[in-house]
């Protein structure tokens, strides 16, 4: 069954900047509430918010032989697997329905949202695992008549434009490419390229090209 909005938190271990200034903790959860602490007075109550799911990745967690951030025993750390299975895995399933879907990441600069969403060495993200899997759900298709497509398309959006990270810089359209919607295709990007891929490692290079493209000030 499709959903509508499912929004998360996630809090990350102290940078070594944050460790260096003395940083506090501010940040309790338990389930899928979220509360902020007043460090200044222990006296004041927590303001509690509740969310679809809380994330705690701050501690309890130890690197295994291949790096790969594990919990420990009896703690609620949230490794990268656990947000894959809470949210990555239920749009997923939604878009394996028929559904358009998206998944974004918000927050500030250094606040861990390219660790969520592509991961770092063997701890990989919600996109990696999420490619991974769409591969291995083709595999295990044995339906003659059935068939799959999957393509990709990069784009930004910088200084209210939409960009194609697939196209050289120097020959994209001018202004940017146009937002449209129709009752077939409902919202879509009109002249956005899109490229054929058959593996994650197709789309990770795929990817990297885009990267190389992207608006630098």
């Amino acid at each position: 069954m499709a959903e509508s909005v499912v929004v998360g938190v996630r809090v990350r271990p102290f940078n070594e900047r944050e460790k260096n200034l003395g940083a506090q903790l501010c940040v309790q959860m338990d389930g899928p509430t979220t509360s902020m602490l007043n460090v200044s007075s222990k006296e004041a109550d927590p303001i509690k918010y509740t969310f679809d799911e809380s994330f705690w990745s701050h501690d309890g967690f130890e690197n295994d032989a291949d790096g790969y951030s594990r919990p420990l025993p009896g703690s609620n750390y949230a490794d990268q697997a656990y947000v894959f299975n809470k949210f990555g895995k239920r749009v997923l399933d939604n878009a394996w329905d028929g559904f358009h879907c998206c998944l974004f990441a918000y927050g500030q600069t250094g606040a861990g949202k390219s660790y969520s969403m592509v991961g770092w060495g063997n701890n990989k993200g919600i996109v990696p695992i999420t490619c991974e899997n769409i591969f291995g759900r083709i595999q295990e298709n044995n339906n003659s008549e059935k068939r799959f497509e999957v393509v990709v398309s990069v784009v930004e959006i910088y200084m209210e434009k939409v960009h194609d990270l697939l196209v050289d810089p120097d020959k994209r359209k001018e202004g940017g490419l146009d937002i449209r919607e129709s009752k077939m295709l409902g919202v879509y990007i009109d002249g956005v390229k899109k490229r054929a891929v058959d593996s994650y490692a197709a789309i990770d290079q795929t990817i990297e090209e885009a990267t190389q493209n992207r608006t630098v000030t």
